[in-house]
């Protein structure tokens, strides 16, 4: 009965995770198809793109409660010594705001070709913050940090996971934690390259957006400016 009730939680979560708040926020909004503009990604940074600040942060903040919802209630469900279980789930979460339920795209033909949504970022944040509530405090700051000096959305967004992994990895080491989280960073890690495939392909190429408010960003700015300049 209980693996039931673990299938059924791990179910839900992906579920939960496939909400397409971006979509909706910026649909309400604007009246535009988040999917239409930029990357066509359902997360923080496009929504941000498609309608401003306010927009992309409310979306970001409402998809790190995805994961952070999904471990909350893995734990009031499931035993406390379930720790698989409360692992699983917020993956559940990032796969389903990868790949959502709501938004299948189709061929001429009406079959599914795949299933939209974001790149996982806020989600990944949002699980770990459910495993372990003061990792906000670290990986926050440090993803912020990441994407205002480097200043390329991916990179942070696998940054995210990376820290993640770091983190427990520590804790795990101390007796702080168990082992069982540090596979959380490895299964969000692997779930956010494999969303990101696109972008790793235009980061091997040199090819991949710098945002201009960050230092790499004011970097190149300023050398694109001393050729234009010298030229």
């Amino acid at each position: 009965m209980q693996t039931v009730i673990d299938l059924g939680v791990i179910f839900l979560a992906y579920v939960f995770g496939s909400i397409p708040f971006g979509l909706l926020i910026v649909k309400l909004k604007t009246g535009k198809d988040i999917r239409e503009v930029e990357s066509g990604r359902t997360g923080g940074t496009n929504a941000m793109r498609a309608a401003g600040f306010w927009a992309g942060f409310a979306t970001a903040m409402l998809d790190i409660l995805k994961g952070a919802g999904a471990v909350l209630v893995a734990k009031w469900i499931t035993p406390a010594d379930a720790e698989w279980v409360h692992v699983v789930t917020p993956l559940a979460a990032i796969l389903g705001h990868n790949h959502s339920i709501f938004l299948p795209e189709r061929d001429e033909n009406g079959k599914i070709i795949r299933l939209r949504g974001g790149a996982g970022g806020a989600p990944s944040v949002g699980g770990a913050m459910g495993l372990w509530p003061s990792s906000i405090l670290i990986i926050l700051p440090l993803g912020m940090l990441t994407f205002f000096t480097i200043g390329i959305a991916s990179i942070t967004t696998m940054a995210v996971a990376l820290f993640a992994i770091i983190v427990f990895s520590v804790l795990a080491s101390q007796g702080v934690l168990p082992w069982t989280y540090v596979w959380y960073g490895v299964g969000a890690e692997l779930l956010l390259m494999w969303a990101l495939r696109p972008n790793l392909e235009k980061l091997f190429k040199g090819e991949e957006r710098v945002v201009k408010y960050s230092l790499n960003g004011w970097l190149r700015a300023r050398r694109e400016g001393k050729k234009e300049s010298g030229s």
